[in-house]
């Protein structure tokens, strides 16, 4: 009797203190009897009697049975950390009814990840009524059209009643029970949806407003930074739980991944902004890789979690290094005098912080508090207001630069200006003074250049003499050279001034082909056209493409067509015949070379049965076979 007084002054004393704060709590019992004075009891896992089931067997016959009960145990460092996604646990809560209360009481899960909240509630006959809630359910079979889990307390019995919740999660999960009223459940619920209202319309506000701004820059970083912040507003969405609500209430499966993807998606339009922001690329190609590397490996990870293991979205130490190597590359970046950084920086410290605490809150390092629970919020709160002050601190900075910049440029055209009067002064002057002296020697000159006249005209009378004489010696030497070419008297020299090189040859031979006209060889036809080459027709007729060299034994020459044709001379020569090795040396060719083409020449002059054959003979040798044929 003493132990149980002790105990229940205890829990009076306890309810005296609690009811003075907004959101009273009970340490150390299970057992919770319900008071009008106090509006509000939350219950942690560590205040909770509760077992854990590691065979995932266990029935509600199982554990409701009198010898299980011992099995419930308050332990009081238990935490979040501590939860086992492979296992299910089963929470017990005592609560003392008062008939005689005014109000209605409901009870409530915070933790709105759970994927299966099943619910064993007392009935007045004894029985247990079934109540399966969790996020692994369609929205609409919910009790409450609320973001968290609640369900009715029955308080018209007196008595001690045993509550009993069955709770499994592919997440590790926050349990947390609050008995509340219900007018406290709408005042506090009615308060949050307000602030999710402000927070979410100033998210809608920064995003539309640099959406608006990209469609008139045209700054991807703006397009970037506008992806970001609806990335932002998702991600928080799904952690509170109204993105189920409101986005995807018929789709359970997505709520399984959605914090998953848009967490994601945050790093992903994260670096993507700050790499446009910072023009890593230009004034840190180290920071640039790295960012990237961080981003691919990122990546790498999601699509592990996405489409193996779900549990890799849980949020873990690493996810701090994207959000803390932006915050150090911001740092570093500024510091290298790039002004437009100092607000990034302060609004990705601001965002460091929160992550950091969201992760050991999710650690279960730090307690949960409601000011620490909503780190986070309040950190990308703040972060986007910085960001939005970094943009247009840095299109600020770019205006102040542009304006000194035409100021510069302003004086610099004042200056050129006035330089340019002074020097077009000095100019008019010096025109002035040159053009009276140009006159003067223009004068000079008409007089110089009429002379020159005089004389030209007679060296014009001299010259034309000149040249007449001098066409009348090359005629003359030409037809020398002609008639000594046809009688096989020329010696190297002399046949080296008629075909200097491979274009005489080419000329000689297209004169001696075409000069009389064009007659193709495969039909004959007298028309052509120029040639896709030099020294090339086409048939008008058939397409076919002739070359000068064609039917001559000179065409498929690999050496200089110059020397084949002298090789070819030398054959039927008049003068002293060369040895191969003479040939070979005077006209800088292997020996083989010479005696192959001599030979083919020799064989084509026996096939044709010229005893004597003449130079045009030799050039039309394979033409004239073909026609005999």
């Amino acid at each position: 009797m003493i132990k149980k007084l002790i105990f229940s002054i205890s829990i009076l004393f306890l309810f005296g203190i609690l009811s003075t704060s907004l959101a009273q709590r009970i340490s150390g019992s299970s057992t919770l009897k319900i008071d009008d004075n106090l509006d509000e009891r939350i219950f942690s896992i560590s205040q909770l009697e509760f077992f854990e089931d590691t065979t995932n067997n266990l029935g509600f016959e199982d554990i409701i049975r009198p010898r299980f009960q011992g099995n419930f145990k308050i332990r009081p460092a238990f935490s979040k950390n501590d939860f086992d996604i492979e296992h299910t646990y089963w929470v017990k809560l005592s609560i003392d009814k008062t008939p005689e209360s005014e109000k209605k009481w409901l009870m409530e899960f915070y933790d709105q990840t759970m994927d299966f909240v099943e619910v064993f509630a007392p009935s007045e006959d004894g029985t247990y009524q079934n109540i399966l809630m969790g996020d692994a359910l369609p929205f609409q079979t919910r009790n409450f059209r609320h973001k968290n889990f609640e369900l009715i307390l029955d308080n018209n019995n007196s008595g001690i009643s045993n509550y009993y919740v069955k709770i499994r999660s592919s997440q590790k999960a926050d349990i947390r029970i609050a008995i509340r009223s219900v007018n406290r459940f709408i005042y506090y619920a009615l308060n949050e949806y307000f602030v999710y209202g402000i927070f979410y319309g100033m998210i809608a506000i920064i995003g539309l407003y640099n959406l608006l701004v990209y469609t008139a820059v045209r700054e991807t970083k703006y397009l970037y930074y506008t992806f970001y912040l609806v990335s932002v507003g998702i991600y928080a969405m799904c952690v509170d739980g109204i993105a189920f609500q409101y986005l995807w209430a018929n789709f359970p499966k997505w709520n399984q991944i959605a914090n998953g993807v848009f967490s994601y998606s945050i790093v992903l339009w994260a670096i993507l902004f700050s790499i446009k922001f910072l023009n890593t690329k230009y004034r840190s190609p180290k920071i640039h890789l790295a960012l990237h590397a961080i981003l691919i490996a990122k990546s790498v990870l999601f699509l592990v979690a996405l489409f193996w293991d779900h549990k890799l979205f849980e949020i873990k130490y690493y996810d701090i290094i994207p959000f803390f190597f932006i915050f150090f590359a911001s740092i570093y970046i500024w510091s290298r005098g790039y002004k437009v950084a100092r607000f990034f920086v302060i609004a990705y410290g601001v965002l460091f912080v929160g992550v950091v605490v969201k992760v050991l809150v999710n650690a279960a390092i730090i307690p949960h508090a409601t000011l620490i629970y909503y780190s986070l919020h309040l950190a990308f709160l703040l972060e986007m207001l910085l960001l939005t002050f970094a943009l247009g601190d840095r299109i600020r900075i770019l205006k102040n630069n542009r304006d000194r910049a035409l100021k510069r440029s302003i004086k610099q055209i004042e200056i050129n200006y006035a330089l340019k009067e002074k020097v077009n002064r000095e100019l008019e002057i010096k025109v002035q003074e040159r053009t009276q002296e140009l006159a003067q020697k223009n004068k000079l000159l008409e007089d110089y250049n009429h002379q020159l006249m005089e004389k030209d005209e007679e060296i014009k009378r001299i010259n034309s003499l000149l040249d007449k004489d001098n066409w009348k010696l090359k005629s003359s030497i030409k037809a020398s050279f002609q008639a000594r070419l046809n009688n096989k008297l020329l010696s190297y020299d002399e046949f080296k001034k008629i075909f200097p090189d491979q274009s005489a040859c080419y000329r000689y031979l297209e004169e001696y082909k075409w000069g009389k006209g064009f007659t193709c060889r495969h039909c004959s036809n007298t028309k052509s056209s120029k040639g896709p080459k030099l020294f090339t027709r086409r048939c008008t007729k058939c397409g076919h493409i002739d070359s000068v060299t064609a039917g001559t034994i000179f065409h498929g020459v690999k050496f200089p067509l110059e020397k084949a044709f002298y090789i070819a001379y030398d054959l039927i020569a008049n003068t002293e015949k060369q040895t191969l090795d003479q040939l070979s040396e005077l006209l800088d060719l292997r020996k083989n070379t010479v005696w192959n083409f001599r030979k083919k020449t020799k064989l084509h002059i026996e096939a044709s049965n010229l005893e004597n054959p003449h130079w045009h003979d030799i050039l039309m040798m394979e033409e004239e076979k073909e026609k005999a044929k």
